[in-house]
Formats: structure tokens, C-alpha cells, sequence
């Protein structure tokens, strides 16, 4: 048996100490301190064998932070794991109890965002650690070598046009990680925000919707249009990339902070549809007369077609296992809500046949959450304003 935990964790802004990231935004030296020194605790907590990191901007402040989460471990495990000389030190608890560093075993792939400015004008990205590895060379996915074009149409089928999206707001990163006897295939994304996208006039200094002294409710709403159509696209480039990797076969793993909730329409474009009970109750697509439905064969070949390119929600699936009703990853103005998950393909599902893994639990560390309705409060600065999440999955026997 083979245990494996992975965890996302976007961590709020992370950069060194005296840099402007957005503007007039950045950490003192004690500020830094405090930040780095508390997201330590929190990786420290996790142990877990594969992080996706959001939010971050300088790969060396993370690898400060894993040496600080490696000091804090380490120290723990002097003195929670007993030496020699207990006779109770092979129990299974102290085993569970130990943390393993980083440093001598891990591996980090950053992916920078092609979006990135100066000071005041950085943009973050993202980044996996891993214990075991990665299989192949880690892949970015943000500027498009094809762009794509999405075309509408009116409702009356004339041509309305169409978006464009030539590049992603954040990277997505794709790693191949080597698990007992197979290699898993792990994307980490943190899609576009519903913050409004606003259009600065040529020649402005900012865009007319930003002043809130002459407050443009029309307008902002539009930005909030724009910014959830490129998260729905970003969505669908994430989408495409996971069909890839289950049509070959090959196990997925998605996490991040998708930014909406499990049941909105970027959320379900990644996740992919949900098979109805029967298809053959369904009129087929090219029904001669209302009789003309799917047969029971093709019903079941539509099944699985649908079933085999679905990834589900760890959350939910512990939900449903612990008959635990209430987990949360974020808060703003006192609502709670899920917008960082870890989805699994159904290679990881319990009710799937001969499943290559089983998920025995799952963790969340939100106690650090307010409600969120002052974000430039201090704290709300200085550690993270979302819950970490990690899934603990079992690996069967498999051929090496």
C-alpha cells in the first residue's frame, strides 16, 4: 500500500520583503517575517506529499517558506516522535505524527505569469512541490499557440461575433508524478477572479467604473460579465487539456482556486457533465418520429462515454462518506463557500471498478478565516484569505 496527501494552497500574494507587487502594495521586513513565518506553520501542518501553491510571485520567498516549514517539522518531530529507548515507538500514531522535510526529498516546478509587469504591476503564478518527483518536465499553459476563438450567434441564428482569448490571466501548470507504479497527472490553476475587468479609455488614467465617487452600477456589472466570460474560458482550456489526458488513459488530479463554487458553469466546464440515469429514455438527436429514442446499447455506450471523462469532487466525496455537511475554503462579506477544490477522475472514485486509489480522508485548515469584509485588514494581509484543502489517498498493490 502506498499513502500519497495532496493539497492546494493559495497563499495570498507571496514575495519578498520592500517589493511593490500591486500598487503602493508590499511587505515590510517584519511583515514578510510574519507572513513567511505563518504560511511555514501552515505547510509545516499539511506534511503533505504534493502541494499546488497559488499566488505566487517569487520562487525564492517559497523556498523560505519550506525551509521554515522544515525547521518547524523537525523540530516537532523531536519531540513528538519517541527515540530507541520506547519500547511504544513503532505505534502507528507517532508514524502518522512525523514530518518529513522538504528539503532533501522535494522538488519545485514554478510556472511565472506571462502577464507579469514591474513594481506595482506584478501578476502571480503558480507553483507544485512534490516529494516524488515529476516524471517528465513539468508544462505551462497560458499564452495560446492557437487562440482561442469562441463564435455566438443571435437566437434568431445570425452571427453575433466572438471572444477571443489569446493567453490565460494566471499560468496553468501541468506535472506527470510518478505514484506506486503509475504516473499521475496533476494540473494546478487559479482561474480569473469575479473582480470586475474594467476597459481604461486610451489617454486615461483609469477606467471610468474604478471611481467610486461616480459610482457606474451598469458598468461594473459589465466588468463582472467580462471577467466570468474569461473564467469560463480559461475553464474550457483547462477542460480540453484534462480530456487529453483521459482519453490516453492516464489518472488525473485538478486543484486550485477555480474562484466559484462547485455548481457554477466554469466549475461544471471542468468537472465535465454528469450522465443522466437513462439514455434511453432520451429521443435521439436524429429522431424520425417522437418514438425514436436511443437503444439500451447506445444508451450504455453514452454512459460510460459521459462517466469516463468526469473528474469529481474530493470534497464531496468525503462529505458524503463522513456525513460531515460544512466545509469552506473562503469568506467574503459572511458568506462561506468552496472555491478551491481538489477534483479526481474516476480512477480515484469508490464506486468506480478496480479503482487505482481510494481517498481515506480529507482535510481542510480554515480556522484562520474572517468573514472577509475588510481585506485590507492587517491580518487579512498577512496570512492567506483562503482555507488549505488536502486529500489523503490510498494506492493499492500495483506493477512497478
Amino acid at each position: 500500500m502506498t499513502e500519497w496527501t495532496v493539497a492546494s494552497f493559495n497563499v495570498k500574494n507571496l514575495i519578498g520583503a520592500e517589493q511593490e507587487y500591486y500598487r503602493f502594495e508590499k511587505y515590510t521586513l517584519e511583515e514578510y517575517a510574519w507572513k513567511a513565518g505563518w504560511l511555514a506553520e501552515q505547510v509545516a501542518t499539511l506534511n503533505a506529499d504534493l502541494i499546488g501553491f497559488q499566488e505566487i510571485f517569487d520562487i525564492e520567498a517559497l523556498r523560505d517558506v519550506i525551509a521554515q516549514a522544515d525547521e518547524i517539522g523537525e523540530a516537532s518531530n523531536a519531540v513528538s516522535i519517541p527515540d530507541g529507548s520506547k519500547p511504544y515507538r513503532r505505534k502507528a500514531i507517532f508514524r502518522k505524527l512525523a514530518y518529513q522535510p522538504y528539503e532533501k526529498t522535494v522538488e519545485i516546478a514554478f510556472a511565472p505569469n506571462a502577464n507579469d509587469g514591474g513594481p506595482g504591476e506584478r501578476r502571480p503564478g503558480v507553483a507544485v512541490l512534490s516529494r516524488r518527483g515529476f516524471s517528465e518536465a513539468p508544462e505551462i499553459i497560458q499564452v495560446l499557440d492557437n487562440p482561442l476563438e469562441i463564435p455566438l450567434r443571435e437566437l434568431g441564428g445570425d452571427g453575433a461575433g466572438s471572444f477571443t482569448v489569446k493567453r490565460l490571466s494566471r499560468p496553468i501548470l501541468k506535472v506527470k508524478v510518478p505514484v506506486a507504479g503509475t504516473v499521475v497527472t496533476v494540473f494546478n490553476c487559479h482561474l480569473k477572479s469575479k473582480l470586475g475587468e474594467f476597459i481604461t479609455p486610451q489617454g486615461a488614467d483609469f477606467a471610468p467604473e474604478a471611481n467610486l465617487t461616480n459610482y457606474d452600477a451598469v458598468g461594473r456589472a459589465m466588468g463582472s460579465l467580462r471577467a466570468a466570460l474569461r473564467r469560463m474560458a480559461e475553464a474550457w482550456v483547462l477542460r480540453r487539456e484534462i480530456v487529453a489526458e483521459l482519453k490516453k488513459g492516464h489518472p488525473v488530479i485538478v486543484m486550485g482556486d477555480l474562484n466559484d463554487g462547485e455548481h457554477a458553469v466554469s466549475t461544471e466546464i471542468i468537472t465535465g457533465e454528469a450522465p443522466f440515469k437513462n439514455y434511453a429514455w432520451m429521443r435521439r438527436h436524429d429522431a424520425r418520429h417522437p418514438g425514436d429514442r436511443y437503444s439500451v446499447e447506445q444508451a450504455a455506450q453514452i454512459t460510460e462515454a459521459v462517466d469516463s471523462m468526469r473528474l469529481h469532487s474530493a470534497e464531496k466525496l468525503f462529505v458524503r462518506k463522513s456525513l460531515r455537511h460544512m466545509v469552506y475554503t473562503a469568506s467574503f462579506g459572511g458568506v462561506f463557500e468552496s472555491i478551491d477544490q481538489i477534483l479526481l477522475s474516476r480512477h480515484f472514485h469508490p464506486e468506480a471498478e478496480n479503482p487505482l486509489a481510494q481517498m481515506e480522508y480529507f482535510s481542510v485548515l480554515n480556522d484562520h478565516l474572517t468573514d472577509g469584509s475588510h481585506p485590507e485588514a492587517p491580518y487579512n494581509k498577512l496570512a492567506s484569505d483562503h482555507g488549505q484543502i488536502m486529500a489523503h489517498l490510498r494506492f493499492g498493490d500495483s506493477p512497478a
